[in-house]
């Protein structure tokens, strides 16, 4: 918010990776930082409440969310309950998988569209940023044609000092497909499982092999979610194959997978794959 406020992008010292010492010198500022925080909290805990509803609507046990924090650029590591009990259908596994990410996805596209209206045109002396957003997934771009039709000063993405809401929407959308990767235990892993148990199998054992390569050109944090698909407790749960899936489950799970088109991108950070950090160009003639 400090950042917005001097009209900087949000991280342009190491500093603001690890603001300690700048808040203990003004814990006057602790809750300017309530914008960002408060978002970003309430699309985790939106997105988390949507599984908690459909287990208790399906007679599942499940606790109440839980909010994982971390010394991560974000503050959290995200947020997650726990099942209790065996999922009892394949049309109740859609239910739990898909809630969560349309809820979590309608929060941060709220979140977007204010953030947008209270951002500016980025100044002209405006600092490098040393962490840099990538490719704005589809949402991202859908809101911004919409909203400048209303108004057209509203900033493009590329040239816009973001409002800390805005931030906090694009990281709870970063989320959202993160979620919906397909494979493992993940909410795509269940929406997968629920149309073919066959289908989940497969993709789940792809799946590490395509993220590795993705973290060597895209971003290499898609090495670590291909290392976590991995870990034996990501497998999935049997569920009964039967009753089939209903049509209109299968209508659920068609809009889990636009969503997932909508906040997916290959780049959520700029010059962060494994190319760029062992400094190699494929695309150069001289190494």
């Amino acid at each position: 918010m400090q950042n917005f406020i001097e009209g900087m992008p949000p991280v342009v010292r190491d500093s603001d990776l690890w603001p300690w010492g700048w808040l203990a010198e003004h814990p006057e500022l602790f809750k300017t930082g309530l914008p960002f925080s408060l978002s970003l909290l309430g699309i985790l805990l939106i997105h988390e409440f949507g599984h908690y509803f459909a287990c208790r609507w399906h007679r599942i046990k499940a606790t109440l969310p839980w909010v994982l924090p971390a010394p991560t650029l974000s503050g959290t590591a995200g947020a997650v309950i726990q099942i209790r009990n065996r999922i009892p259908s394949r049309n109740a596994l859609m239910d739990v998988g898909v809630y969560g990410p349309v809820a979590g996805y309608i929060a941060s596209a709220i979140a977007v569209a204010v953030g947008f209206v209270l951002s500016y045109h980025a100044p002209a002396n405006a600092p490098a940023a040393i962490v840099r957003f990538g490719g704005e997934p589809l949402t991202i771009r859908i809101l911004h044609d919409l909203l400048a039709q209303w108004d057209p000063s509203i900033p493009s993405f590329d040239d816009i000092a973001p409002h800390p809401i805005l931030v906090a929407g694009w990281i709870g959308l970063f989320i959202t497909s993160l979620n919906l990767i397909p494979g493992g235990q993940l909410d795509g892993g269940h929406l997968v499982y629920a149309f073919s148990p066959k289908a989940h199998k497969t993709l789940t054992n792809i799946l590490p092999f395509l993220l590795f390569l993705a973290g060597t050109v895209f971003w290499v944090g898609w090495m670590l979610w291909g290392l976590f698909l991995m870990i034996p407790a990501m497998r999935h749960p049997n569920v009964p194959v039967a009753p089939e899936l209903a049509p209109g489950r299968k209508v659920l799970g068609i809009i889990g997978i636009v969503i997932f088109l909508l906040t997916f991108t290959p780049s959520p950070f700029y010059d962060n794959s494994l190319m760029h950090f062992l400094h190699y160009d494929p695309f150069s003639r001289t190494q």
